[in-house]
């Protein structure tokens, strides 16, 4: 079962709550035990405020995730950790890279999951797993390859 815990800290408008729910459950379906986790909905200035505190990098950026980092002895939930993403972003990306608006939500939502779960692209390697993953699933919701345009 997931748990989600949906914070909108913006007016601009946003998937609904059913969609995140959606994307969230396709990218933890692998998990086999329940799973909690909160997605905030921020605009630009706390998503440039957060990229800068936690990674230094002095701009909003489309998705940050924050995988728990809390000792199982400690805590008996299944918390897997926070989103947060940045709406303008989602969107001027979205224009910029010519895809389509929900696709581009569904496939951040869905790559934000997957880092929960431990997944990563710093290496060509872990790079090539994880998006095979997102291809996988987001072409079970119908959308497009979103790397389609990086490989050519």
């Amino acid at each position: 079962m997931l748990e989600l815990d949906l914070q909108r800290a913006s007016q601009q408008p946003a998937p609904s709550d059913e969609q995140f729910r959606q994307w969230c459950e396709l990218a933890l379906r692998q998990r086999t035990a329940d799973s909690e986790l909160t997605i905030r909905l921020v605009d630009e200035d706390e998503g440039r405020e957060l990229n800068h505190t936690w990674r230094h990098k002095d701009y909003a950026t489309n998705v940050l995730s924050f995988p728990a980092d809390v000792p199982d002895e400690l805590l008996d939930i299944p918390l897997l950790g926070d989103l947060v993403i940045c709406i303008p972003v989602v969107e001027r990306e979205a224009a910029e890279q010519g895809k389509e608006l929900q696709a581009h939500w569904a496939h951040l939502v869905i790559h934000g999951c997957l880092h929960l779960l431990g997944y990563d692209h710093i290496d060509d390697d872990e790079a090539e797993e994880m998006e095979a993953l997102e291809r996988t699933l987001l072409a079970e919701l119908g959308h497009p390859d979103p790397y389609a345009d990086d490989e050519s």
